[in-house]
């Protein structure tokens, strides 16, 4: 099936209105490009590797709309036109124009898949479970992953560097929280590692649900590894039901922006002795991290890099 796609440009200043005139006139989705800059907020509610790239604010947006072929667009198009003028009494709407073009019907849910076929992190085996395992490969360390839409395939430096820390650092008796867990890689690899327990934590509902799909596929039993939305980083709630005073390692895979206040929260959860792996660091963020991990009272054990990206890995040391 084939749509018929519309870009309208105008403002910023407008794209609130403009978008709220397209539903009202029966538009059922919309799609928004703006180039306005993220809240300090809207930073620390991002649990994800890689923080967009939006460039210098200029003003300008672009609102995007969809119409079946057999749907009216002349009708449309001319009520919008005329909404838009009206609007210019009272908001800069910009230049107004509308761009046509067709698109294909397509699944951007699932399309992504046919990029990501199975890797190597050092001798891991990382394998969307929707390919075989090689009979050379049978043995060896395999984790199956559908990250679905929550973040998380291990092909990210950030997640790699943190696999290869938490790998060191992990023994038998090592229960660990891993703060935006995306996909659950991270809390599995620990299990595979010869950890005791895993606890994940996500804002995205659709983390939870990838993490308990991709323990299922695992053979990870709901008794080894505990799931749970929220932000540890200001809900009590959420930082009560984790656990205070309780784990060997907690790995945070996130931005610095969110790094820098979840630290000295994340302190308390940590045991004396415990543990802390960063990542999500990108270069120029190296001694913001470091500097945030410091004044939390913990002490810089390693910082590695991959890329453009770093780990920082830092204890909590054992009280007098």
């Amino acid at each position: 099936m084939k749509w018929n796609k519309f870009r309208l440009k105008t403002t910023t200043e407008a794209e609130d209105i403009v978008s709220s005139m397209l539903m009202d006139l029966g538009v059922q989705g919309i799609e928004i490009e703006d180039k306005i800059p993220m809240t300090q907020a809207e930073k620390e509610q991002m649990f994800v590797d890689i923080l967009p790239e939006t460039g210098i604010n200029d003003g300008i947006a672009y609102i995007s709309f969809y119409l079946e072929e057999d749907e009216d667009k002349e009708s449309l198009l001319e009520a919008v036109k005329n909404e838009l003028e009206d609007m210019r009494a009272y908001v800069e709407v910009g230049e107004g124009t509308i761009e046509e073009s067709q698109t294909e019907d397509v699944d951007w849910v699932n399309n992504w898949k046919k990029y990501f076929h199975q890797f190597y992190v050092d001798d891991i085996l990382i394998i969307p479970f929707w390919e075989e395992v090689k009979p050379e490969d049978e043995g060896k360390m395999i984790v199956h992953i559908d990250p679905g839409t929550a973040f998380g395939t291990g092909m990210h430096e950030t997640t790699q560097l943190c696999i290869r820390q938490l790998r060191k650092y992990v023994t038998e008796n090592t229960r660990i929280l891993d703060v935006g867990c995306g996909s659950g890689i991270l809390g599995m690899l620990a299990l595979m590692f010869g950890a005791k327990y895993s606890v994940g934590t996500d804002l995205d509902p659709c983390a939870i649900d990838a993490t308990y799909e991709n323990m299922e596929v695992n053979g990870i039993s709901k008794d080894k590894y505990e799931v749970m939305i929220g932000n540890i980083i200001d809900d009590k709630a959420v930082q009560d039901k984790v656990g205070y005073g309780c784990y060997d390692i907690v790995v945070a895979n996130i931005l610095a922006d969110v790094l820098v206040p979840l630290t000295p929260v994340i302190v308390n959860q940590l045991k004396d002795g415990g543990i802390y792996v960063t990542s999500g660091i990108i270069e120029d963020k190296e001694e913001t991290v470091k500097a945030a991990v410091e004044a939390a009272g913990l002490t810089v054990l390693e910082v590695h890099h991959q890329g453009e990206w770093v780990s920082v890995t830092a204890r909590k040391e054992t009280k007098a």
